[in-house]
């Protein structure tokens, strides 16, 4: 683990302040409420599921000798075409309601997928996630998650209260649903710009009873306005040759969606704020850019940053991108702003 303290002479550059846009009206989703249902009702079938990489969950589809789901992991988790008798009829009936049961040759087919973390259930997309609008949960929602847990944790045996939070780039919503479960007093905003992602987000707060909790449309933080005592945030940070919101961090590496959250949310925290960074990096020539890029922007923060996995989706080092790449390792940065 690498930390570093900025020197208190440091002068951090004033921020521009948000302009805070005029609140939409939220239309009225027909659907939400027969999914909030479906998710209830897989909790109380006992269902589980964790989700692996695109790359795993191939070769387990490929390797096994059956097309048709037999329950409902296979329907919610793999992604298996199914037929009517083989889910519970008032799991269907929800599903017409939500309108995820999308019909396949004689069956149906969610298109969605239900993981569980902590305890919690998330919708996201069901696999392939081709569609550019597509909603992610895989591998860095775990890793991200217990990071996030830890932390919290701590902030929580030192007396640091947090008051107001958001996650940035929320996707599905685990990350802010962590933080709202953590701290109940907290206001905890969910931020993404994909439509997709924040109908799903929304319902998974419902879920997960989380009132605390709101969704809100921004990219990064500039349709936010005022301070946050935490940020935490599991950007995109790979390089897509469809840029793919979900997937494509941009930038040199993928580093940029990476790097431009860095130097908003050092403008945002309020004295005593944390960020909390989840993010991978394309190691080159045994160095890491990411941080030779992003240390000039945590001047006056005190901070550490560490790799938490050497080494993840292996397979992208095939692709054109990164030839030049040794490994992608997932990082995590925490920065704080100090008191005074």
């Amino acid at each position: 683990m690498m930390n570093a303290t900025a020197s208190t002479a440091d002068q951090v550059v004033p921020c521009p302040v948000a302009a805070t846009p005029s609140p939409a009206a939220a239309r009225p989703d027909p659907h939400a409420r027969a999914l909030v249902e479906l998710g209830r009702a897989l909790h109380a079938a006992g269902y589980r599921f964790t989700t692996v990489t695109p790359a795993t969950h191939s070769r387990v589809k490929a390797r096994t000798d059956h097309v048709w789901a037999r329950d409902l992991a296979d329907v919610f988790g793999w992604s298996r075409p199914f037929q009517a008798d083989a889910i519970p009829a008032d799991v269907l009936r929800l599903m017409q309601a939500a309108g995820i049961a999308q019909p396949h040759r004689d069956g149906w087919r969610s298109t969605l997928r239900a993981s569980t973390l902590g305890g919690q259930l998330y919708f996201h997309s069901a696999y392939p996630t081709s569609d550019a609008d597509a909603v992610f949960f895989g591998p860095d929602t775990y890793r991200f998650g217990r990071a996030l847990q830890r932390e919290l944790a701590d902030m929580q045996a030192a007396g640091r209260a947090v008051q107001r939070a958001a996650d940035v780039g929320a996707g599905a919503g685990p990350g802010a649903a962590i933080v709202a479960l953590a701290c109940p007093q907290a206001e905890v905003l969910a931020l993404d710009i994909n439509d997709k992602a924040m109908r799903l987000a929304r319902v998974n707060a419902e879920l997960a009873g989380l009132a605390n909790l709101a969704v809100r449309r921004s990219d990064l933080l500039n349709d936010v306005d005022g301070a946050f005592d935490l940020i935490v945030s599991n950007p995109p940070y790979l390089l897509d040759p469809s840029e793919r919101a979900y997937r494509h961090g941009g930038g040199e590496l993928g580093a940029g969606l990476s790097l431009a959250l860095v130097e908003q949310a050092t403008c945002r925290l309020a004295p005593g704020g944390t960020l909390l960074l989840y993010t991978g990096v394309a190691m080159r020539r045994n160095s890491d850019p990411f941080l030779r890029a992003v240390t000039p922007l945590l001047a006056g923060l005190t901070w550490t940053y560490e790799e938490i996995d050497p080494d993840v989706f292996g397979e992208e080092l095939d692709t054109p991108a990164y030839q030049d790449t040794d490994r992608i390792a997932a990082v995590w940065l925490k920065a704080t702003r100090p008191q005074h």
